[in-house]
Order: structure tokens, then C-alpha cells, then sequence
């Protein structure tokens, strides 16, 4: 989100990816997007125009990135990701995804995220974690 809306964590976020243009992200994440622009309209933090420019910048950025789609070795791997870690569903479907996109060699990809658990669990996994 702070890529497609104006956060602390924006400029940041953007320097990496002017950096590193490759993302690759978990099949959900424009649902996430959307979800999260959603609760932000409906609180009122944003206005309808603003949704619609967010999620319009959010399809332009994912549609320029590589995807990862669900199977069944994506859901072995986040589930044994929940028993070891202290993550939610959808973190561990991530960081499965990350797994998979690493093709099981997590030193070889740099992850980014805003959530600490996740990225403790990545970093345990093997993933280079960049500090944002």
C-alpha cells in the first residue's frame, strides 16, 4: 500500500523499488490492496476518488509484477510455516510464496515487508530481510 498511497513508509518503499524493479509478490496481494484501501474508505480516511486512484496505481503496479500463484506445495509450506512461526494465515501463505519464488533457496531473495513477525519468520527462514 504505502507504493499506491502516501505513507511514512512510502519513500522508502519507493527507493527500493527504483532499485530493484523485479517484485514478486503472492497471488492475494491485490485483494490485500484492495482490502486495505477499503477499510480506509469506509473510516473515512479516504474519500471514493482517492480509493479508485489508489487501486487504479495498485493494478499498474502488480501488473508489472511476477505473481505467485496457489498449489498445493505453497499451502504444504505455509502450514508448517504457522506450526514454527508466530504468523497469521496470510502472512505464512507469503512467506511461502517467497519460498516457492526462491525456488527453496531463500538466501538468493531479498524480502521486503512492514510486518515484524513476518520478517522475523523470514529472516529465520533464510531470506535477507531489507530494514525499512
Amino acid at each position: 500500500m504505502p507504493l499506491a498511497v502516501d505513507e511514512p513508509t512510502s519513500p522508502a518503499l519507493v527507493e527500493v523499488l527504483t532499485h530493484d524493479p523485479e517484485v514478486t509478490v503472492w497471488w492475494t496481494a491485490r485483494v490485500e490492496c484492495a482490502s486495505a484501501v477499503g477499510r480506509r474508505e469506509r473510516s473515512g480516511e479516504m474519500t471514493t476518488e482517492q480509493a479508485s486512484y489508489a487501486l487504479r496505481q495498485v493494478d499498474e503496479l502488480i501488473d508489472g509484477w511476477v505473481e505467485v500463484p496457489p498449489g498445493e506445495r505453497l499451502r504444504d509450506l505455509a502450514s508448517r510455516l504457522v506450526r514454527v512461526h508466530e504468523l497469521r494465515a496470510a502472512d505464512a501463505l507469503q512467506l511461502a510464496a517467497a519460498t516457492v519464488a526462491s525456488e527453496s533457496r531463500p538466501e538468493t531473495l531479498e524480502l521486503v515487508t512492514l510486518d515484524e513477525r513476518l520478517a522475523l519468520a523470514a529472516s529465520r527462514e533464510g531470506f535477507r530481510v531489507l530494514p525499512i
